[in-house]
């Protein structure tokens, strides 16, 4: 996943993993959206600001077993090369019957 999103065959992510009804954070502005057609939108505008990076660091079940949690580094190309944040981020993944993201959440290392 994280390996299509930084490339420019994102719409095949969208329709691939995502459920039609996904419910995705915007860490742009600290809200949710609801939909493909939301996430979509939001992804053009983070590329067309920049060209986000996010490395996969590890992968586990979340506690309650419901969920994956990703381990990321984030980070950025733009034309001096990548950068990368010094602090980690989780990516918690719950899927629908069909195996497709139903929801993603973003939260802190702790």
């Amino acid at each position: 996943m994280y390996e299509v999103f930084s490339t420019d065959e994102r719409e095949a992510f969208l329709q691939r993993c995502l459920a039609p009804d996904v419910d995705w954070p915007n860490v742009l502005d600290g809200v949710r959206l609801y939909g493909r057609e939301a996430v979509r939108a939001y992804w053009a505008r983070q590329f067309a600001a920049g060209h986000p990076l996010v490395r996969l660091e590890g992968l586990r079940p979340d506690e309650d077993g419901a969920a994956v949690v990703a381990t990321v580094r984030p980070g950025m190309r733009d034309v001096s090369g990548d950068r990368w944040a010094e602090e980690t981020v989780e990516h918690v993944y719950r899927f629908d019957e069909d195996g497709l993201v139903a929801r993603m959440d973003v939260r802190a290392v702790a």
